[in-house]
């Protein structure tokens, strides 16, 4: 083991520009490189960690010339076991200049390590260009989800993309394969969503009345893309952003994402899995659409259709060819 007396000694960090208006969790764990993420958030929770002398929650926000202290951490030995466990990766490039970079990421991966995962697709990333002086995700795609990942490598352009997914400036469109036929007159969904968790500790969104106290509005509009057999391909425009948004609206409505794990229709899953080979969810972030923070050009970003998903559309819709969309 390496032995660093630094990293057993309360530590004061000043933020730089670079990190103006970033998380104060997020920047922990930018500067605390191998430290597990449940432990920033323990020392955040309990007062260890003091942003300019005062106690502050994890969604604070720092600014340029902040002191944060944060407490003595056994960090060398965990750095040096979690680096050499990250596997560096690149992957499919859809737009890459000096603020953004954009990837078609692929379904099975999560974006970040934790809860149990030791890395992910920015660790993997930060692994493969480790003279990238920044690198961040704009926003989070779930693990069994496929298709468009925005990352910036600039805070500003960072503070300014994600700026205008706050104020809904930006464009989703996702295809979902969904068991069942779709009703066309079905055409938005305006349902609240609260997020909690479910019997054995893991997160689970459910639908909830419009005056839930911990509810939030989530809106989907829904376009009927194609009918296959017996599921139909759905074309979902994100107008809000929640945890799993998609997968429980359509699930609500008795048409679960095929190969959904958490809100799918297990029985279904395990036929169609044996009997076409599936065996991922069909949900793909097809289009993401924003205005570039340095140029204001509106860009748009399109991640083809997953070769297996484009076959088993095939399959289900007796071999005609599907649309490579």
């Amino acid at each position: 083991m390496t032995s660093d007396p630094a990293a057993f000694a309360v530590r004061q960090l000043t933020v730089d520009t670079e990190s103006d208006g970033q998380r104060l969790d997020n920047y922990l764990m930018r500067c605390l490189k191998g430290v597990p993420k449940s432990h920033v958030y323990r020392i955040i929770r309990s007062g260890e960690v003091r942003l300019n002398k005062g106690r502050a929650a994890a969604a604070s926000r720092v600014a340029a010339g902040d002191l944060v202290r944060v407490p003595p951490l056994r960090q060398s030995l965990r750095t040096e076991q979690t680096t050499a466990a990250v596997p560096p990766r690149e992957f499919d490039i859809l737009l890459e200049d000096e603020q953004l970079l954009a990837i078609h990421k692929p379904a099975g991966l999560a974006v970040h390590g934790g809860s149990g995962l030791s890395f992910g697709v920015i660790e993997q990333l930060r692994h493969a260009r480790p003279q990238a002086p920044f690198l961040e995700l704009v926003h989070r795609l779930d693990k069994e989800t496929s298709g468009v990942l925005l990352l910036a490598k600039k805070r500003s352009a960072l503070n300014a993309v994600q700026e205008q997914f706050r104020a809904r400036d930006t464009g989703k469109l996702y295809d979902a394969l969904v068991f069942g036929h779709w009703p066309p007159s079905l055409k938005v969904i305006d349902l609240a969503l609260h997020k909690g968790l479910d019997a054995v500790g893991e997160r689970h969104v459910r639908v909830v009345s419009a005056d839930h106290a911990d509810g939030r509005r989530a809106i989907s509009l829904v376009r009927v893309a194609q009918t296959a057999g017996p599921a139909t391909l759905l074309e979902v425009n994100l107008k809000t952003g929640r945890t799993h948004q998609i997968r429980v609206h359509l699930a609500h409505h008795g048409h679960p994402i095929v190969g959904d794990p958490k809100y799918g229709d297990f029985a279904q899953n395990k036929a169609l899995a044996k009997a076409q080979g599936f065996g991922r969810m069909f949900l793909h972030a097809r289009e993401l659409s924003f205005e570039h923070p340095a140029t204001a050009q509106r860009i748009q970003l399109v991640a083809p259709l997953p070769v297996p998903c484009r076959e088993l559309l095939q399959q289900l819709a007796g071999s005609r060819p599907a649309a490579n969309r």
